[in-house]
Parts: C-alpha cells; sequence; structure tokens
C-alpha cells in the first residue's frame, strides 16, 4: 500500500502565520504538523510516501525528510498548482500509486490513541473498495457527515451541510482499492469548484464497497488548521507527554520499533543537538 500526505492548500484560517510558511510545518508543540499524519503512516506499515503540496512549498518538505531513507523509507513529492480539491491528490499521484491501494491523510489531520495502531494496520490491509473513519463531533456541518438509516446502515455522505443528518464526520483518513484512481478520473467539479472526496466515497458507497468505521471514544481527532484548535492539539501532546514521559507523532521511534531503521540511525539523528529534548527523548529510547 502507497501513502499520500496532502499538504496543499493556502491555510488562509491560520493567516498571518501561513504568509511565510506551510501550515502543516507549524508545530503542534514540540514538532511540525506534518510528523503527526505521517506517524499514522507508519504506524500502518506504509514505507512509501507520496507528500503532495504547492509550488511555494514543496522544497520545505523536500528539506525536512529528503528521500525518506534516514527513516528506512522512501519519499516522493510532487505539486498541486491550486487547490482543487482532496481527490485531485489520486490524479496528481496516479504514476506514484500505480497497481497498488492506496491511503490518503490529510496533512493538518490529528489522531490519537492507544489501539490506532491495531486499527491502521488493520486497515491498510483493506484491498477491496473503500474504507473510511466517522468520528462524533460537536459541530457536523463543518465537515462531510454520514447518513445512517433506521438500521444504522450508511445510506449517504453530504458534504458539508447546512442542516447535518448525523453527528458523525468523515476523518481526514482513507483507505481505496486501486479503482480509486479511475474513479477520481470520472468526477466533475462541485459547486465549490473542487474535485470532492466525499464523491468519491459516495460512488463506493453505491457500488456496495464502502466500509465506515467508527472511531470509539478511546480515539482523538482533532483537525488543527484553525488557530483555536492548533493550540488545543498542542496543550493536548504536551499534557500528555509530561504525564507519561513518552512522545506522540515522535517518526524516528516508530520507524525504530518498526524495524525499518537501527539503533545507529536513532543515534545519529539524536546526537544533531545535544541541548535539545526531542533529540534526547531519541537517545534515551536506544540507550
Amino acid at each position: 500500500m502507497k501513502g499520500i500526505i496532502l499538504a496543499g492548500g493556502h491555510g488562509l484560517r491560520l493567516y498571518p502565520q501561513t504568509l511565510a510558511i506551510s501550515k502543516q510545518i507549524i508545530p503542534i508543540f514540540d514538532k511540525p504538523m506534518i510528523y503527526y499524519p505521517l506517524s499514522v503512516l507508519l504506524m500502518a506499515g506504509i514505507r512509501e510516501i507520496l507528500i503532495i503540496s504547492s509550488p511555494d512549498h514543496i522544497d520545505l518538505y523536500r528539506r525536512l525528510f529528503g528521500d525518506g531513507s534516514a527513516l528506512g523509507m522512501h519519499f516522493e513529492y510532487a505539486i498541486q498548482p491550486a487547490p482543487a480539491g482532496v481527490a485531485q491528490a489520486f490524479l496528481i499521484g496516479e504514476s506514484f500509486i500505480g497497481d497498488e491501494s492506496s491511503a490518503l491523510i490529510f496533512g493538518d489531520n490529528f489522531f490519537y490513541g492507544s489501539n490506532l495502531t491495531e486499527i491502521v494496520e488493520r486497515a491498510a490491509g483493506h484491498d477491496d473498495g473503500g474504507l473510511v473513519f466517522a468520528c462524533y463531533v460537536k459541530e457536523p456541518e463543518r465537515y462531510g457527515v454520514v447518513e445512517f438509516d433506521e438500521h444504522e446502515r450508511v445510506v449517504g455522505i453530504e458534504e458539508k451541510p447546512r442542516n447535518p443528518r448525523s453527528n458523525y464526520a468523515v476523518t481526514g483518513l482513507y483507505f481505496y482499492d486501486n479503482e480509486v484512481v479511475s474513479i477520481a478520473k470520472t468526477l466533475r467539479p462541485s459547486g465549490r469548484g473542487e474535485l470532492e472526496i466525499t464523491d468519491v466515497n459516495n460512488i463506493y458507497l453505491q457500488q456496495g464497497k464502502l466500509k465506515v468505521e467508527r472511531f470509539d471514544e478511546g480515539i482523538v481527532w482533532m483537525d488543527t488548521g484553525t488557530p483555536e484548535s492548533l493550540l488545543e492539539a498542542s496543550n493536548f501532546v504536551q499534557a500528555v507527554e509530561h504525564r507519561q514521559g513518552l512522545k506522540i507523532g515522535c517518526v524516528e521511534e516508530i520507524a525504530y520499533r518498526k524495524g525499518y531503521i537501527g539503533r545507529d540511525q536513532v543515534l545519529k539523528i539524536g546526537n544533531y543537538v545535544e541541548d535539545n529534548a526531542y533529540c534526547e527523548y531519541l537517545r534515551r529510547l536506544v540507550e
């Protein structure tokens, strides 16, 4: 399975921070925002990653991750010329995906939970149709909303409805078989002028090939694209890390525990800065 991180957009909700930097480089507490969605793909066992960003920002990610070998992975990069919808990622990434299945995650989404690794590892084995996750939210009108019938079966997904038919929002984490590229090619821009990921999901649903899995209360999901949600996520990470002495979204640790890199590589990264809490954590990890 291939992984795609969508790190494009103008980040206007975080203006003026995003005048000079890509939104997904802004830190959530002690590491860049993009580390958190990347860690989810790592947990799922996905080692080939495509990062899609704007022409102005793509080189930031190349400098941050290089070819991915420092994490025992393979990274590629592609440009989204203008924000034209989430589903455009599959058109941009067609050659990268090839004949494999794929997972797409938003670069500003934050996930945390004790059984998250188990959930995404299982999802990565899904190779027939689509699999998306839904989470109960207070303001569903901001998201794609899942509609259920009286038997709790999914009957539709509506993008940012004025009158939501449930409080379950589709999160920014999607798993699809190889047909997603062909489906994306059939889409026409919505009224917002975008190729909607909700349309992709509804096509899979009409084919009887969409699975919607609800996150339980043990999973935390945040869209960190606003100042308030960014601060909330940072406070959450700081509180958990301070209390447990463990790090959330530490991609080097996950790569090490997955066996993608060895002790020497972790120490090499950990010795980059002597007086730094993140580097010190990496050193303790292997020493």
